[in-house]
């Protein structure tokens, strides 16, 4: 603006000069005297718009140490209010009501604790039929012969089924549960309760000869698995028999060792009564397979009052328990309530299987508890692989195998 006003006080000069008749001087004059006229007018003008903008300031501080005013007032009033008010009583009030709570508490623990040693002390003999029953008790009553399982094992005639455990409330596959079937006469396919062996004598070497022949298959589905894109976690069960066996042992181990990529994906997996009856050699033999990498798992558990920190560290990721137990008897599991177990079990890295559902309230039921991976013939029964998974062209590398 001073550049313009300077540019007119000179145009005015100029204009004097050649029209007018001003001689240098004057002109001179005159154009310095319209441009000092100017600046004093733009100086006003300046000097005004700044004092607009410092009262505008000052009533904006004005208005703001009003607000902090009032609101400090109103703290003030808070205060006075708080200190006026008497929590002498009330504390008073609040003590009793607590003695009281803590005195029902500790009523309802004792009635809760009785109950239980009567529960324990007049427990029926009788199961309920619905109750899974552990391998141990199973092979003690097996249907098929001994002579009969080893023909037919001597003819590639065990069939590997998988039966899926999914996740709620998605119902995705989890992970799949090997269910080996052996094949009788007239293609009959019947199940490891029916013919499994008693581990004693000659059943123990067919019962390591089945879980050898279970562990090659598991790591070949496995490893098909992988190499498709498609990875799958699979549950194999594995007796103490093999466990407690240095040359049972040793296959497996080599196996494990050949395919270290995949042992991530392999769950051996061991009746609850079973792995409380660990032998040391066992339960050594169970530790070197978790140095190679694979997870075991505990099926049929009959407590979850477990040191869960205890079992993550020697390698158990898996945890089954029946639908019948935990849906209608909650207590004779865990002291937890249904809805908190699966939470505090996750926290150590350990999931919560529930088995053997049979109807949709049963699954509508978990999900109120937050149970997360479940299974059962309501959510899919064992059957053949998938056929990206089958291998179809190797029967008489099976049948060598199973020799």
């Amino acid at each position: 603006m001073l550049i313009f006003v300077g540019v007119c006080g000179a145009a005015i000069g100029a204009a004097a000069y050649f029209a007018l008749g001003f001689t240098p001087i004057e002109a001179g004059l005159l154009a310095l005297a319209i441009a000092l006229g100017g600046v004093m007018v733009e100086e006003r003008k300046a000097r005004r718009r700044a004092f607009r903008r410092l009262e505008q300031g000052v009533e904006e501080m004005g208005r703001l140490l009003a607000t902090d005013a009032k609101a400090g007032q109103v703290l003030s009033q808070r205060v006075n209010a708080l200190v006026d008010l008497e929590l002498g009583s009330r504390l008073d009030v609040i003590e009793a009501d607590m003695s009281v709570l803590g005195t029902v508490v500790r009523q309802v623990a004792e009635a809760v604790s009785d109950l239980e040693t009567a529960q324990a002390a007049s427990a029926p003999a009788a199961k309920d039929d619905r109750r899974p029953t552990g391998h141990s008790e199973a092979r003690r009553v097996p249907t098929i012969a001994l002579d009969e399982v080893k023909r037919a094992l001597d003819e590639g005639r065990l069939i590997h089924h998988v039966r899926p455990i999914l996740t709620l409330p998605q119902r995705k596959t989890h992970a799949f549960d090997m269910v080996p079937r052996l094949q009788i006469e007239g293609r009959q396919l019947v199940d490891p309760p029916q013919y499994m062996p008693i581990p004693t004598g000659e059943g123990t070497v067919v019962l390591r000869r089945i879980d050898r022949i279970c562990a090659e298959e598991g790591i070949r589905i496995v490893r098909r698995a992988r190499l498709n894109g498609d990875p799958v976690r699979l549950l194999i069960d594995i007796s103490p028999a093999s466990l407690g066996d240095k040359p049972a042992l040793d296959q497996t181990l080599s196996l494990l060792a050949a395919n270290r990529a995949i042992n991530s994906d392999i769950v051996f997996a061991l009746d609850y009564e079973d792995w409380t009856h660990l032998s040391r050699p066992e339960s050594d033999g169970l530790a070197s397979l978790v140095q190679q990498g694979v997870s075991v798992a505990l099926r049929n558990a009959t407590t979850l009052r477990l040191d869960f920190g205890g079992l993550a560290e020697k390698g158990v990721r898996y945890i089954e328990a029946s639908a019948h137990a935990f849906l209608k008897s909650p207590a004779t599991l865990t002291d937890f309530h249904s809805s908190d177990i699966n939470d505090y079990i996750k926290r150590f890295g350990i999931n919560l299987v529930i088995t053997d559902l049979e109807s949709e309230s049963e699954i509508l039921a978990l999900l109120d508890d937050g149970i997360k991976l479940a299974q059962g013939p309501v959510m899919g029964e064992a059957g053949p692989l998938r056929p990206d998974l089958r291998d179809e062209g190797d029967d008489d590398l099976r049948r060598a195998v199973a020799r």
